[in-house]
């Protein structure tokens, strides 16, 4: 999800990260982040309050789903052409690596600050040891999961990353990282939409036929019940159909794109869960028809929208740039708004705005400050010692 669109310039065979963004994917990216945290909002009302279902929002975790989509078509339009001009696979894992990985960094040791502000306990109460606590941090920063119930599983809810939840999703798009770079890039066109084709068919069965159990697709932030498989699957349908799109993307005229696209974003993540009387998953429905249909045509059309309104390209921008670091910073903070609305027993907006307002207030300056003052000055600095090609 964090990768911004550059294009290639050769001088004498010589890579330059000068491609012309796609601002509209830009801003769609970090309207999507800040829905994410409007979802955890919500979560943490129904977390508090014992309820199964999300009342508002309920389907804000499909932004997970969208996220991979768009750094397939990314990954695709970005690096597709660069392996015959002298790309090399560990030179592309580096730049992935400096591009995505300080912010998992950064994310992992706020998640261990939140977590002592917490008292450093499980959620029924259990402290953690000394032991577990170094032990996730390190297994965080060199992306190893947790196994529910393991020594470092500290917040004994089964999290693969219990210092900081959404690392999960970062998890899986390293491997879909590595999946491009040994195999999709390798593929002619048509056999990527083959299996593109053959995996929409897999995530659509998984949600139709409910093989989840949660009759959701909120699959992947656990180890547990088959997590490492069904987060693959999850992952690599929308990866892969976002590679797909980058090859065969031809635009379309459209105005307003990135307004249309941020709307429907907000209207489909609002669609309340829906109940199944039968066989059949009515929200695995819902969920498939997102994922399979409608996200990718929010991508073809987000790319294919320009805007020369210095407002629009302002926001996109703005968005663009916020939108990992708001992504893999706000949880840490989520912990401790979950812990205070159980100890409190608020467990709606109406009797926590103020709170809410704050915690969202807090997670836009805290990831704003750690963009400008540690991401990309680290990345600068990685990408002109150890990144051959940006040094050439």
């Amino acid at each position: 999800m964090a990768e911004t669109i550059t294009s290639r310039t050769t001088v004498s065979g010589a890579y330059t990260d000068s491609k012309p963004h796609y601002e509209l994917l830009d801003g769609l990216r970090g309207v999507a982040a800040l829905l994410v945290i409007w979802y955890h909002v919500h979560e943490g009302f129904a977390f508090a309050g014992g309820t199964p279902v999300i009342t508002y929002i309920n389907h804000g975790y499909l932004a997970v789903d969208f996220f991979f989509i768009l750094s397939g078509f990314v990954i695709g339009y970005a690096y597709d052409d660069r392996w015959h001009r002298g790309l090399s696979t560990g030179n592309f894992f580096k730049r992935r690596l400096i591009r995505l990985h300080p912010m998992v960094i950064m994310g992992t040791i706020i998640g261990l600050i939140c977590f002592l502000i917490q008292g450093a306990q499980q959620w029924d109460g259990t402290p953690a040891t000394v032991g577990g606590i170094m032990t996730a941090l390190l297994c965080a920063m060199l992306f190893i999961p947790a196994m529910p119930g393991g020594i470092y599983e500290v917040r004994g809810n089964g999290e693969a990353f219990p210092l900081n939840g959404p690392a999960w999703s970062l998890f899986f798009e390293y491997i879909g990282n590595i999946v491009y770079a040994l195999v999709l890039r390798r593929l002619s066109t048509p056999v990527v939409a083959a299996l593109a084709v053959v995996l929409g068919i897999g995530i659509t069965a998984f949600t139709l036929f409910n093989l989840s159990g949660g009759d959701m697709l909120g699959v992947g932030w656990t180890m547990g019940e088959y997590g490492l498989l069904t987060g693959g699957l999850r992952m690599l349908f929308p990866f892969t159909a976002g590679i797909l799109i980058s090859r065969i993307f031809n635009p379309v005229r459209v105005r307003g794109a990135f307004w249309i696209c941020a709307s429907a974003l907000l209207l489909l993540f609002s669609v309340p869960y829906i109940p199944s009387q039968g066989a059949i998953s009515l929200n695995g429905v819902f969920e498939s028809v997102c994922i399979v249909l409608i996200f990718p045509a929010l991508v073809w059309l987000g790319a294919s929208g320009a805007t020369t309104h210095r407002f629009t390209s302002g926001i996109c921008k703005f968005l663009g740039d916020l939108s990992f670091p708001l992504y893999i910073t706000h949880y840490p903070v989520m912990y401790i708004f979950y812990d205070w609305l159980i100890h409190t027993g608020k467990h709606t907006l109406d009797e926590t705005w103020p709170a809410v307002i704050g915690v969202v207030a807090l997670n836009i300056v805290v990831a704003f400050a750690c963009l400008k003052l540690y991401d990309v000055p680290v990345r600068r600095w990685l990408s002109l010692h150890l990144n051959p090609i940006t040094r050439q």
